[in-house]
């Protein structure tokens, strides 16, 4: 499977001080800096922010996207409410995704790069 994945960023402070913030509640944590670029998560480094100075920004419907495995409904709505409280961009609020899975319950947000990263969780649903 993935071991880590990096996405770039043309402003690497501003980067790092949304994601510790955005992956706090998925309990990722800073575990690496570089001058040049910051690695994130649980026990070793998984997501990477690499300033990148010639990135041209992502547009709606483009740009990375990233899933992160959140352990239930709250924190999905936690991650989504850090994203809108540190300048990310709304890009699905937090609610069922049925269309993908019948148990799948996300959130999405852009962040400064026009990236776009997500929030995912199951959640059981009994059929009406």
């Amino acid at each position: 499977m993935i071991d880590h994945v990096s996405i770039p960023v043309t402003n690497l402070p501003r980067a790092v001080k949304f994601y510790d913030e955005v992956l706090k509640p998925l309990g990722y944590t800073r575990l690496v800096e570089r001058e040049a670029t910051v690695g994130f998560g649980k026990r070793y480094p998984e997501f990477w922010l690499n300033l990148r100075d010639a990135v041209v920004l992502a547009r709606s419907g483009s740009g990375a996207h990233v899933a992160f495995r959140a352990r239930d409904v709250q924190t999905v709505q936690s991650f989504y409410d850090a994203a809108m409280a540190n300048g990310g961009t709304c890009d699905g609020p937090p609610g069922p995704r049925k269309a993908t899975h019948p148990d799948y319950f996300a959130a999405f947000v852009r962040d400064f790069d026009g990236n776009r990263v997500e929030a995912v969780t199951f959640v059981e649903t009994k059929d009406d």
